[in-house]
This record gives structure tokens, C-alpha cells and sequence, in this order.
């Protein structure tokens, strides 16, 4: 069994325990819902499910996530143990307790209602960048 075919058969599997039905359709509907990116198309999906391409590095994390199984797991299975162990909030100590209270909020909103501030942060940052006279940011 090759890779693509042995991935296509994690993601089946990784639906049906997570309670979805492995379709096309069902997998194109939850992963956009969840993905902040370009939308991924019917075909695009039906692909990863038929076993006949792989996922992007980002995209995958987006499945796993949603899935509730480790990234490296659902593309490289069960034996794939070794972890990379990045220590995770590691930033939570350099922020204020204000900062802290607006992130948790942030992450407690809908996935479409987080999709909405991201890009509105966006607008933001870009309208910084432009009043600024330089497309780097820096002042």
C-alpha cells in the first residue's frame, strides 16, 4: 500500500471515530468551516479520500485538529511516535493578563465568528503598514 492510499484510509478512519461519514462532501463542508485559507474544492477533497494526493502541511493540521488526532498520526500512522516536543505557550509569559483574557475569548468564539476578527486584525495590520509609508512595518 503506498502512502497517499494508507493516508486516504487514516482520514476515513479518523471521520467515521470522530462520528462523520467519510464523503466528499461531509470532508469539504467541516474542513472549510475550519480552514482560514483559499477553500478547498470537491474534487480537491475527494482526492485526499480516494487516496490520490496529500494534504499540504497546513491543511493537514487543520484535519487533525478538527479530527482531534495528532497531526504526524493521521499522515504517517500509528508508529509515527517520534514528536516533535515544542514547548506550547511558551509567549503566555510575555503577555499582560488583559492580553491573556482577549485571546481566550478570541479562541472560545465560533471558528466563522474567529475567521471574521482574524481578518478585521488584517485590515488593521495592513492600514498600519500603509500610514506608515512602508510595507515592512517598520517605523
Amino acid at each position: 500500500m503506498n502512502e497517499k492510499t494508507a493516508f486516504a484510509e487514516r482520514l476515513a478512519a479518523s471521520m467515521r471515530a470522530a462520528g462523520y461519514e467519510p464523503r466528499p462532501a461531509v470532508l469539504e463542508r467541516e474542513f472549510n468551516l475550519r480552514y482560514w485559507g483559499k477553500p478547498v474544492t470537491l474534487q480537491g477533497v475527494r482526492r485526499w479520500l480516494c487516496g490520490e494526493t496529500l494534504p499540504q502541511q497546513e491543511k493537514l493540521q487543520v484535519l487533525a485538529e478538527w479530527l482531534g488526532v495528532e497531526p504526524q498520526e493521521l499522515r504517517y500512522g500509528q508508529g509515527s511516535r517520534q514528536r516533535v516536543n515544542e514547548p506550547r505557550g511558551a509567549w503566555d509569559a510575555s503577555i499582560s493578563a488583559e492580553e491573556r483574557r482577549v485571546l481566550q475569548r478570541y479562541l472560545a468564539l465560533p471558528v466563522e465568528q474567529r475567521k471574521v476578527v482574524a481578518q478585521v486584525i488584517e485590515a488593521f495590520a495592513h492600514a498600519d503598514k500603509a500610514g506608515s509609508g512602508e510595507e515592512g512595518g517598520k517605523r
